[in-house]
């Protein structure tokens, strides 16, 4: 029997409102804390908890930035002659994402969501790495250098897996005692809630469902390892959403032509701009202006949130929405979905929750970032006896 297990699993979007009425995981991680999140989306959070740096430190913000001499993309510009109703249709998009990633050599998560192709020569995607790879950030190590580099056996989820095929991995390891630290990763609740919102009884039947799969884990976990310090959390949690903005017809109706005077990526809750004359920066900021769904955050408020850019790589004016807002349709896709994440830090859905069968966490773990200092922490604790300790 080996001695300790630090077991991570993150339920991407189960947030803190999802599960603050919830009995989810009192039973085997009754010590329970909520998170602020950052501001971003999961190619962002993600990367911020297995760094335990913000996102203006890793660099791993939005996916889509306007930078034509990189883009990777121009052999797909003649797909603007294919009909609208071809390219726009999800299965079209999904089959040629995955035939442009193999081509592409991308590692982390790619898609090509609902980019024109008309203007897809002008972006590059940030994503090209995978973070839950050594070596797989933008910038700077990740909790997965950190292991090798302390030379600690680890298991982490493989995305090309069903969330089955990974728990039964990670408890075939278990089994065989190959692992001293694990990294499980969900990412089915995200979908469901996406498509069903936070009201939905499928989402506590989920819930069952990964409590069920937890004991699982851990009855396997309790037969190999003395001591099991379990930490389940998340990245996000998921708004629903009630109104819908059609922001890219009023930036149409303006006397300008994107790629002429300015390029903008449509996110689901922003819209980032860049601008090629003053002009434009002008025309923009005015009907933004008169936008009441949403503001532009001020560069003092993205510093705040560690997500002010100075080189306006990601844009160079912000716009977000409020909560419960969808912007549709946008560069992520054509139709409207059911809840959406990726609004402000500080209202009220975007916390994300941390439980533990520990009976405390210490208190200088506020926010997702944070969650690295208990990987880092509880892996060296978990350290095989007579690795070289020089390497910590």
């Amino acid at each position: 029997m080996k001695p300790l297990l630090p077991l991570f699993i993150m339920v991407d979007a189960c947030g803190w409102e999802i599960i603050r009425d919830d009995p989810f995981g009192r039973e085997f991680a009754p010590t329970r804390r909520r998170l602020e999140s950052v501001f971003g989306y999961s190619s962002t959070c993600v990367p911020s908890i297995l760094s335990g740096r913000w996102p203006v430190e890793h660099r791993n913000w939005c996916y889509f930035v306007y930078d034509p001499a990189h883009s990777p993309f121009r052999s797909l510009r003649w797909m603007r002659w294919l009909p609208t109703a071809v390219t726009s249709r999800r299965i079209f998009r999904r089959w040629l994402t995955r035939f442009v990633k193999v081509q592409l050599g991308f590692r982390g998560y790619f898609d090509l969501y609902n980019i024109p192709f008309r203007y897809i020569h002008l972006f590059d995607f940030t994503e090209k790495k995978s973070p839950l790879q050594p070596g797989g950030m933008n910038r700077g190590p990740n909790i997965f250098d950190f292991l090798v580099e302390n030379q600690i056996p680890y298991f982490v989820s493989e995305p090309s897996r069903s969330e089955e095929q990974n728990r039964d991995e990670l408890i075939a390891a278990i089994d065989a005692e190959r692992v001293d630290f694990a990294f499980l990763y969900w990412a089915g609740l995200d979908g469901l809630l996406h498509q069903v919102g936070n009201r939905s009884p499928e989402i506590p039947a989920r819930l069952r469902v990964y409590e069920q799969w937890i004991g699982q884990i851990l009855a396997a976990a309790r037969n190999h390892y003395a001591e099991v310090r379990l930490f389940v959390f998340s990245d996000h949690g998921m708004a629903n959403c009630d109104e819908l903005l059609d922001l890219k017809a009023r930036i149409d109706a303006l006397p300008l032509r994107m790629a002429k005077d300015y390029a903008v990526v449509y996110d689901s809750t922003l819209a980032r701009f860049w601008f090629f004359n003053d002009r434009a920066r002008q025309l923009v900021t005015a009907e933004l202006g008169r936008v009441p769904q949403g503001r532009i955050v001020p560069d003092a408020e993205l510093r705040e949130m560690h997500a002010l850019f100075e080189d306006g790589y990601f844009g160079e004016l912000i716009f977000l929405v409020q909560e419960g807002v969808l912007i549709v349709p946008s560069h992520m896709g054509e139709r409207p979905i059911r809840a959406m994440h990726g609004y402000h830090p500080h209202d009220p859905h975007s916390y994300a929750s941390l439980l533990t069968n520990l009976p405390d966490l210490p208190a200088d773990v506020t926010a997702i970032p944070h969650i690295h200092r208990l990987m880092t922490r509880h892996a060296l604790a978990a350290k095989p006896a007579g690795v070289n300790a020089d390497a910590q």
